[in-house]
């Protein structure tokens, strides 16, 4: 289903987001960062290393951003320096998007109750904690209140075939979702977690059997369709936005409805 942007025109006037995690023109984050262009944010997007530049490259230039950096959230120096740019360029900044998550493939493709404590660490590390990281660099330049975003999934809370290890690091990451909301509340700082159905995405290609997920969600979701990264890029932008102010500490599904079936 396509979106059609002009209803967001200004919704976002003024504002400066940072999106993160866009692996390609297909990928959640970059169909986020068009919607937020969309509705007037200015933005700042971040590519992983020089290979993923090409491919992110094109989509910065799609949504006009003013700054692309790179960013592995395993280099504390990378990601200061990320913040540290915006802060240069804006002295500010209205929201952010986490879109990254992370497991090696043997501990993926495996039960979680084989999974090595390297490889678990690093799924935590990269798919949770580098969102606290963020949220603590962000919160001096949301001075004026703000949002930060992240990305979940369905089988946080679920045991969804073949997910695996993930299941665990995103209701990890739903939890953190919660405390943060909890904590930068008073600073006018708001933290919620998009949800989307199963996407034919570069990063979701890694699970194992995912046509299978793509198929169970088409066949048993109320809609009896695949969302795509258009509707979640409307929603991101409509919880970054004022209208969204009295929401925080949510799991927005945009799943197609498939979240309410057994």
């Amino acid at each position: 289903m396509s979106i059609n942007p002009e209803p967001l025109a200004g919704l976002l006037a003024g504002k400066v987001g940072l999106v993160t995690g866009i692996a390609n023109g297909s990928s959640i984050a970059a169909g986020c960062a068009r919607l937020f262009r969309a509705a007037g944010a200015e933005l700042a997007v971040t590519h992983l290393n020089e290979r993923a530049l090409a491919h992110v490259r094109p989509v910065a230039e799609e949504v006009g951003a003013a700054l692309l950096l790179p960013l592995d959230v395993t280099d504390d120096a990378a990601l200061e320096a990320v913040f540290e740019a915006i802060r240069a360029r804006w002295g500010r900044l209205d929201f952010l998007l986490h879109s990254i998550a992370f497991c090696p493939k043997e501990d993926l493709h495996g039960r979680v109750v084989d999974s090595s404590r390297q490889g678990f660490a690093t799924a935590m590390d990269v798919s949770v904690h580098s969102f606290i990281r963020m949220a603590r660099l962000a919160e001096p330049l949301m001075d004026r209140g703000g949002c930060l975003l992240t990305v979940s999934y369905y089988g946080s809370e679920k045991v969804v075939d073949h997910y695996n290890v993930m299941g665990p690091v995103k209701a990890a990451l739903e939890a953190s979702v919660r405390y943060l909301a909890a904590e930068l509340g008073p600073r006018g700082i708001r933290v919620n977690a998009l949800s989307p159905g199963p996407l034919k995405t570069r990063a979701a290609s890694g699970i194992d059997h995912f046509d299978d997920l793509i198929e169970a969600a088409r066949s048993r979701a109320p809609a009896r369709r695949l969302v795509d990264i258009a509707e979640v890029g409307a929603i991101a932008a409509g919880l970054v936005s004022d209208f969204s102010t009295g929401v925080t500490g949510n799991i927005a599904y945009v799943d197609g409805g498939y979240h309410v079936v057994d």
